[in-house]
């Protein structure tokens, strides 16, 4: 008689190891997402300041003045140069950016104030002759230059 209870006995508890191990999973996994989604809906993103504000925010009085200067000698503009970054000086560099197929979003783009005669200025470099000449203009080669150059090719070729 012990035999049949005690396998009665072992038959239910694999019967409630099964059924707990079924059910188990099922339990973690909802708690786990529960848990996830709450944690996810408390978080909120700030944002502070906005992306735009970063780089140079206005145009200075002087350098203005120069554009506006350069766009009177290149007829895109007319009247005198008043310093004031205004709604006409952005509607003639408009004009001359897009005569020259540049874009017209970026005012002013860095090619039309090259072209304008405003690019970067090298006064005040230790080396100026180690910055790269503007387009258009070939470096003149010095006799240096030359008689260097041509022993430095014929030893390449000699390899």
């Amino acid at each position: 008689m012990r035999f049949p209870a005690f396998r009665f006995l072992s038959f239910a508890i694999s019967a409630l190891l099964v059924c707990s191990a079924l059910v188990a999973p099922v339990q973690v996994s909802a708690a786990t997402q529960k848990s996830k989604s709450a944690a996810h809906q408390g978080k909120k993103r700030v944002r502070h300041g906005s992306w735009k504000r970063h780089g140079q925010q206005k145009i200075d009085e002087q350098r203005a003045r120069e554009i506006q200067e350069a766009l009177i000698r290149e007829n895109y503009l007319e009247g005198s140069p008043s310093g004031v970054w205004d709604q006409r000086t952005k509607a003639a560099m408009v004009k001359y950016q897009d005569d020259h197929g540049w874009q017209t979003k970026v005012l002013p783009d860095s090619r039309a104030l090259i072209a304008l005669g405003l690019g970067p200025k090298h006064d005040n470099l230790l080396n100026p002759e180690s910055v790269e000449p503007a387009r258009g203009t070939a470096p003149a080669a010095s006799p240096t230059t030359r008689a260097t150059v041509k022993p430095l090719e014929s030893a390449r070729n000699q390899r």
